[in-house]
């Protein structure tokens, strides 16, 4: 099952959705509840280090993880 990213076009609220079915599509923000929702362009990512194996990412400058493509966000940098 696929994450999408949507933005509100009411409130600016960023957010995922779990789609269980292909056509299956947020029916309101979960912020303000407005239904002028936009998929946002998301990039794919096939494999993801974890935290423990990206140390401390924000303070080492020769990270591991930045040099084989990101961490997706796993370790917080």
């Amino acid at each position: 099952m696929p994450f999408y990213e949507y933005l509100c076009d009411a409130c600016g609220h960023a957010f995922t959705h779990l789609a269980r079915t292909f056509s299956d599509t947020p029916g309101k923000c979960p912020a303000c509840g407005a239904r002028r929702l936009r998929k946002q362009l998301s990039t794919f990512s096939p494999t993801a280090a974890t935290p423990a194996a990206c140390g401390s990412c924000a303070s080492a400058p020769a990270c591991p993880s930045l040099r084989s493509g990101g961490c997706a966000g796993a370790c917080g940098h």
